[in-house]
């Protein structure tokens, strides 16, 4: 763990005003640690981020007293609270090879989530479709089974739904927040952050009290892809944080695979641009694991992660034909089956109870994945 006048030091230079990430890591390359920096003259200092910083980093920040009392407290507070430095052994490997990884990292949970030895990105809307969220949950599940640890970023929609599937795989998960670690953001996730932190970690690199801020949410996706070795996008529109995380994923070298949708959805339009710009096409977890060369066998319910039914079309019941996997009206499928009204809502009813069939808003139908 950090000394004091260590954590004060970093601190120091994470609030200097002007020194962004960049001036950072040329005076660490040129000094070392913090404390180091801040042992040398001015003329040091000038020589390697001119002399407008040189001056910036005379003078120690006014609220840093502040923020080292509200961190050393946070620190006291739990045992399962860290954070992790640039220089710290245990900081994640993977993110020393971006371009602009965090000086600071503050995680709650199992550091040793952020070394899982398989990881994946699950990201998307977070107004999926009905079949969108179940997709999530359920490849999330079935990856969790096969011991990856799902990473995502604990927004509502998709990321919660990876979330809840990886903890009910068995494996951790990582959640990567936009806001401190001292505030729950979405407020209806406090239970599934304390869920994440038992069986996992969550992660940001945000200062305590930092509120959520819009801007901060596209920058936390850089750590969302750079701990993963891949990205999934599950749904997505075409001006989306999730294409911003897969664009991420791909420039780092990372692979970035989707799951299509219907051509009518909004939702799905993200997926078929990627899958368009060379992101590999998913229909189960499966093909993730055989791409990334998770080979270890699968405990049952992968099944439970197939996009689409997977029984032999000859087995289907004739009505789930009839539904194809788009939404369709009730009254477009009886003018397909020309099945009686009484009769047709009874067999739906009955799909419905087995879950084969979702109800949309507007009165639509579609077919689910089996669960």
């Amino acid at each position: 763990m950090l000394r004091p006048d260590e954590l004060a030091a970093w601190l120091r230079l994470l609030l200097t005003p002007g020194v962004g990430p960049e001036s950072a890591r040329k005076l660490l390359a040129a000094f070392g640690l913090p404390d180091t920096i801040f042992a040398q003259p001015a003329s040091a200092w000038q020589a390697v981020v001119g002399a407008r910083m040189a001056r910036a980093l005379e003078s120690e920040p006014e609220d840093l007293p502040r923020h080292l009392d509200s961190l050393l407290a946070w620190l006291a507070k739990d045992q399962d609270h860290h954070v992790l430095t640039l220089g710290d052994p245990l900081y994640p490997a993977e993110l020393l090879q971006m371009s602009d990884p965090p000086l600071l990292l503050h995680v709650v949970g199992d550091v040793q989530a952020l070394h899982h030895t398989r990881r994946l990105a699950i990201v998307g809307s977070r107004n999926p479709t009905h079949q969108g969220a179940a997709n999530a949950l359920q490849f999330a599940q079935a990856l969790s089974q096969a011991g990856v640890c799902v990473v995502s970023g604990m927004a509502l929609g998709v990321d919660g739904a990876a979330h809840e599937g990886a903890l009910q795989g068995g494996s951790p998960t990582v959640a990567v927040v936009g806001t401190g670690l001292d505030r729950a953001y979405p407020k209806r996730h406090l239970e599934l952050a304390r869920r994440i932190a038992r069986q996992g970690a969550i992660v940001s690199e945000y200062l305590l009290g930092t509120p959520p801020l819009p801007e901060n949410f596209p920058r936390r996706n850089r750590i969302i892809a750079g701990l993963s070795q891949g990205t999934l996008v599950v749904e997505a529109a075409v001006q989306s944080g999730s294409l911003i995380t897969a664009r991420l994923a791909a420039e780092q070298g990372r692979e970035v695979f989707a799951i299509p949708g219907s051509i009518h959805a909004p939702q799905s339009r993200g997926c078929h641009a990627l899958i368009r710009q060379g992101a590999k096409l998913v229909e189960s977890a499966q093909d993730i694991l055989e791409d990334l060369r998770f080979t270890t066998p699968l405990a049952g319910g992968l099944a439970a992660a197939h996009n689409n039914d997977s029984s032999d079309t000859s087995d289907e019941d004739a009505l789930l034909q009839a539904m194809g996997h788009d939404p369709v009206s009730l009254d477009a499928l009886q003018a397909r089956t020309g099945l009686s009204t009484a009769h047709l809502q009874a067999r739906l009813l009955e799909l419905e109870l087995q879950g084969d069939v979702g109800r949309l808003p507007g009165g639509l139908l579609q077919r689910q994945a089996r669960s």
